[in-house]
């Protein structure tokens, strides 16, 4: 990455307010760079901007395509969370061809989702964020915790088996780190697990309308069940090693609570439909929405305001005042006129590239619910569900309106039960907490959902597709669906089976979004704007910053469309 610095003062530290430009930030997901102004007499940062640096275009290259290509091109818009985004596609063309997916069906792509997930949290907590906490990182920019973290004990050694904190930020460390080499790993058995179905990992073929097209039997569940249960023992362990570090950072000062603070707005399509309540009907949509495994959703200030999916779709809309495009006339593809003339709906892509101003700046449009700027993940999606306290399957997963009890079935280690509680301020470390948790929560979706098939299969019920005609007429169809890094959606007009206006808004569209219209800043940039700087005098690293950024976990290829 490059930094644009000034010369540091006597005694090592630097002084005045500065520019300081991250550009590219790596360890996340695409192109992405962050203009940070900062303080260095206050210690912070004052003023920041996140720039999505790529156009994708893949609103523009879907137009015109038979509407069944939607799923296999708008697949390719990312290499981590490709099945989501071929899952939302699907529910979109159901929608509009008014189809349903068999039970079968739908519970094997939930098995798609929530493996693509056990695969992306692992490789965010310790491929691209952990090792923002390894032995080299803290060494370098902070070497009195390095120090304090030699003489310290990790509560959880019987759990994870790291005796001190300074052994767990040793295993943090990039490439040589066993819990960076054991991350790696796990996320090839949940590659494993996934193309039993998917047929390959990204980008699966299997997803069709209607269904999937690869056939299932018992030995397929009982391979996938092989890799689901590798995830009990290795989940507990990563909940443990996330509550050590982040109970330590906190006890060696409490302002790395203030690092990536923000208030808690956080939105959440929900993940992982019940095969019974689903039938890609809008109209039903607040009632499916809700017997969803995790619970859609809308925390406002750490409130939760509302659960229901279809004002969640409505209250969305997209600014490109500070974004490469220009604006469009209203009426769009849709034009139905009780929605926003910013919603998908009636949106229209018109790319206006440019250089980086202090107008535009971004390939990223701003997302907004309700005029709020709101962050998206599977944090979110642990919180909402948690707090709403509404989801139908507590098989493992029991939400109690504070948090979510976790009941972990017996593995190579014996059977035990974790609690997640709603934290009390929300930064960097949480999110990564938080993440941990949900890494936990969807290795016991997986198993419900394996037991689940198994249950099909045994009463004769394993159909996984449904037969359909490509309607001539004009249609439209949106899915409301997530993905690992949090909510999808997917927004389609067709006619004569042709696609005519493509809409994705996605989980980084919001978290990575630019300034708004009234200048709210996105939640990335409220969220570095404020972060101390807390490692050594003259430290250039900027860790922190850094920290704040990677926490969210941010997907640009998602963010940029």
């Amino acid at each position: 990455m490059a930094y644009r610095l000034e010369t540091p003062r006597e005694g090592g530290g630097l002084s005045g307010t500065r520019q300081v430009n991250f550009d590219p930030v790596v360890r996340v997901a695409g192109a992405l760079a962050l203009h940070t102004t900062i303080d260095h007499d206050r210690g912070e940062v004052v003023d920041a901007s996140v720039l999505g640096t790529l156009f994708r275009g893949y609103e523009t290259i879907l137009q015109g395509r038979d509407a069944r290509d939607a799923i296999f091109i708008a697949s390719r818009i990312c290499g981590v969370c490709g099945s989501s985004h071929a899952a939302t596609a699907a529910n979109a063309i159901e929608m509009a061809f008014d189809i349903q997916a068999p039970p079968m069906a739908v519970a094997a792509r939930n098995l798609l989702l929530a493996t693509e997930c056990l695969y992306s949290h692992a490789h965010h907590l310790f491929v691209l964020a952990g090792p923002d906490y390894s032995e080299p990182v803290v060494k370098a920019t902070n070497p009195e915790l390095w120090a304090r973290a030699e003489g310290t004990l990790a509560r959880g050694v019987a759990t994870h088996g790291y005796e001190r904190i300074s052994d767990i930020m040793t295993g943090l460390t990039r490439v040589s780190g066993e819990l960076y080499a054991e991350a790696l790993y796990m996320t090839r058995i949940a590659r494993e697990g996934y193309v039993i179905i998917g047929g390959k990992y990204p980008h699966p073929q299997t997803t069709v309308p209607g269904g999937i097209s690869s056939l299932i039997d018992t030995s397929d569940m009982n391979i996938y069940m092989l890799r689901v249960v590798k995830f009990f023992d290795y989940g507990r362990k990563v909940a443990a090693v996330w509550d050590d570090i982040i109970d330590f950072f906190y006890e060696a000062n409490p302002r790395y609570r203030e690092v990536g603070a923000r208030a808690p707005n956080l939105i959440d399509n929900g993940h992982f439909d019940d095969p019974w309540a689903y039938d890609a009907l809008y109209e039903n949509a607040s009632r499916w929405g809700e017997a969803r495994w995790a619970t859609p959703g809308a925390v406002v200030d750490g409130r939760l305001v509302t659960t229901d999916l279809q004002r969640l779709h409505g209250g969305t809309e997209e600014f490109v005042d500070h974004s490469f495009y220009e604006n469009w006339s209203g009426g769009g593809a849709s034009g139905d006129t009780s929605l926003s003339a910013n919603h998908a709906w009636n949106k229209e892509t018109i790319p206006a590239p440019g250089s980086p101003s202090s107008s535009k700046y971004s390939w990223c449009t701003a997302a907004r619910w309700d005029r709020h700027a709101m962050e998206g993940g599977g944090y979110a999606r642990l919180w909402i569900t948690s707090v709403a306290n509404k989801s139908p399957h507590r098989m493992f997963c029991e939400p109690t309106g504070s948090g979510m009890r976790f009941s972990i079935p017996q593995a190579s280690l014996p059977a035990t039960e974790l609690e997640w509680r709603v934290p009390q301020s929300w930064g960097a470390l949480e999110r990564n907490r938080a993440n941990a948790y949900s890494l936990v929560h969807t290795a016991l979706i997986s198993y419900d959902l394996v037991l689940m098939c198994l249950d099909l299969l045994r009463k004769g019920e394993g159909r996984i597709s449904t037969e359909f005609r490509i309607p001539k007429d004009s249609r439209e169809g949106m899915g409301l669906g997530g993905s690992p890094r949090g909510l999808v959606n997917h927004h389609m007009t067709m006619d004569k089976g042709q696609i005519e206006s493509y809409q994705v808004v996605t989980h980084s569209t919001f978290s990575a979004s630019p300034r708004d219209g009234s200048g709210q800043p996105g939640p990335i940039e409220q969220a570095v704007i404020g972060t101390p700087l807390l490692s050594a005098p003259g430290d250039e690293s900027y860790i922190d910053v850094l920290r704040a950024v990677r926490s969210f976990d941010p997907c640009m290829p998602c963010a940029t469309q």
